[in-house]
């Protein structure tokens, strides 16, 4: 039975698999850009901010702005073609998705996994729909979105010593935000072996729990810590150590750990090594994540997280969740849920 099943699995089966597959993923990432780009001045605290700069480009040119000059100039780009706001949050949006394409294909040859591209794509792209955090990522911190797995890509070729593809991908992602020199900042943390790596990590959550690092930074640079506290000031986000964000987020990186048996070799161990790249993520949120908005410190590592859990999915002994068809089933019901948390503006 088995032979007569492989035998039947010809080439231009797979490929109309394949065809019919990225057909799905392009049909339900339009359907999830047409939300996107219609949402509301109300949706996202950050929408207005995007949408005034884009208003001003359209009318204006060229205009000041503190923006970083990927953005900036990828903004004035499609304002120069004078189409609407919506086609602007849209474009963006699909920019965003450019992103996971590029982080899911370096990681995916990372990883070198026999399950298919497409599989691996699919897995992505459902956990990626089914967390509030892209959601986030997408319409509200929408430049840091952009940035955050173009950095997660620049770690991993900094883990594999592609020095050039290091600096590439991260000055893109700087080129979106900032931000991504922070976690840049730490990529020499993967030099170091293993148990060093993990008792840094260690370390560093402790210091973050204890309030530590907030003592610290408020003795030694009491400008910076008055600056990340008085940020956005005004508003009604909690500020302090925040224990939710830090054991959630510790718990995804012990997460591969723990399902480990679970998962096939060699791709376990591969898995199990990446993991470094989510804890230089986590760090910028430990040396400062008590400051206003600390959550946005840990969007490139929840992000990240996604597409490991779908990595340890497609290679999961446990055989219906890696199963193409019950994966392109679960993306059907994430998009319907990504698509209630744009248009009702829900985000972390």
């Amino acid at each position: 039975m088995e032979q007569t099943l492989a035998l039947n699995d010809t080439p231009s089966s797979t490929n109309a698999r394949v065809v019919l597959g990225l057909m799905m993923v392009a049909a339900l990432v339009v359907f999830i850009d047409m939300a996107v780009g219609t949402r509301g001045m109300d949706i996202g605290t950050d929408t207005p901010v995007y949408a005034g700069l884009y208003q001003a480009m359209t009318h204006h040119g060229l205009v000041q702005s503190r923006f970083e000059p990927v953005f900036y100039y990828l903004s004035a780009a499609i304002a120069g073609l004078g189409v609407s706001l919506t086609t602007y949050q849209s474009v963006l949006f699909l920019v965003m998705i450019g992103t996971v394409l590029v982080a899911t294909r370096r990681y995916h040859d990372y990883l070198q996994s026999e399950t298919s591209y497409m599989t691996f794509l699919v897995a992505s792209l459902l956990f990626l729909f089914v967390s509030p955090v892209m959601s986030n990522a997408s319409i509200n911190v929408v430049r840091q979105g952009l940035a955050s797995l173009l950095v997660f890509t620049a770690l991993l070729a900094f883990h594999q010593r592609q020095w050039r593809a290091f600096v590439l991908w991260g000055l893109l992602a700087a080129g979106f935000h900032y931000s991504a020199f922070l976690y840049l900042m730490f990529a020499p943390v993967l030099l170091l072996k293993p148990k060093l790596q993990r008792a840094l990590g260690i370390a560093a959550f402790l210091a973050y729990c204890s309030g530590l690092t907030m003592v610290l930074v408020r003795a030694l640079v009491p400008a910076m810590y008055t600056l990340l506290m008085a940020y956005e000031g005004g508003t009604n986000y909690k500020t302090g150590v925040r224990l939710d964000f830090a054991v959630f987020s510790l718990f995804w990186y012990l997460l591969p750990f723990i399902v480990a048996p679970l998962v096939h070799e060699p791709v376990r161990d591969r898995i199990n090594r990446s993991t470094a790249i989510y804890l230089v993520l986590m760090l910028p949120f430990f040396a400062v994540g008590w400051g206003t908005f600390s959550n946005r410190y840990l969007l490139p590592a929840w992000l990240s997280a996604s597409l490991i859990v779908a990595a340890i999915c497609c290679d999961n002994r446990f055989s219906p969740l890696r199963n193409p068809v019950v994966l392109r089933l679960g993306l059907l019901a994430a998009t319907g849920l990504f698509y209630y948390y744009v248009t009702r503006g829900i985000v972390v």
